[in-house]
């Protein structure tokens, strides 16, 4: 793949390639991800960058309510998770049957995760997130909620898990309001990478 330094103006590495694992895989640590340009696949590396500090996630009262009312689990569910998340209905949809292929596939391969906010009451899966681990990263890709403040539980309860498990780096690709509520900050690309480069090296398990 080209270098992420490369990217044009609007944060496009490059078209084209394969969702393979190790693409996919090569993609992350090279501070890329791929999301559909029309019929193909786009590696995209924005400038700047979105990322949540992992000592600077924003809980607020009303959300630390939340969390009592809501089961966490990890990675029972992953496809649900991932079908959620790229639920037609939802605006800006992009999460095709290939991706979800794709993702899964890394799931079973140990690579893709997914935390889960479950309703004690009824026992359903009320929101969630996914994103791939390497090392110390942890590339969030998508969230989704049926109930109030419940992929903002599984967010908290991720962070516990990577600051427990001594990761270093949460990638949330693009700050947006939502994001920016939560602690988001932006770093430049050139930060991005710095920061990425060192998480690699963490000796970090997802387990």
């Amino acid at each position: 793949m080209p270098p992420a330094e490369s990217a044009d103006g609007d944060g496009i590495v490059g078209t084209g390639a394969d969702l393979e694992p190790g693409t996919l895989l090569a993609a992350y640590r090279a501070g890329m991800f791929p999301m559909p340009i029309g019929q193909t696949t786009g590696w995209w590396s924005p400038d700047p960058r979105a990322v949540i500090p992992l000592d600077g996630l924003r809980v607020s009262r009303s959300l630390r309510r939340s969390v009592r009312r809501y089961d966490i689990r990890v990675d029972t569910a992953f496809t649900e998770v991932m079908a959620a998340c790229g639920d037609p209905r939802r605006p800006h949809g992009w999460i095709t049957d290939a991706f979800l292929t794709a993702y899964t596939r890394l799931h079973e391969l140990g690579w893709a995760h997914s935390v889960e906010a479950w309703s004690p009451d009824d026992g359903t899966l009320a929101g969630g997130l996914y994103g791939v681990a390497i090392n110390g990263l942890f590339a969030g890709e998508s969230m989704f909620h049926r109930r109030t403040d419940a992929s903002k539980v599984a967010l908290v309860a991720l962070v516990e898990r990577l600051r427990a498990n001594g990761a270093v780096l949460l990638d949330v690709q693009w700050r947006t309001p939502h994001l920016e509520s939560l602690g988001a900050v932006d770093v430049p690309r050139a930060r991005y990478l710095e920061l990425l480069a060192d998480a690699l090296t963490r000796d970090v398990t997802w387990s």
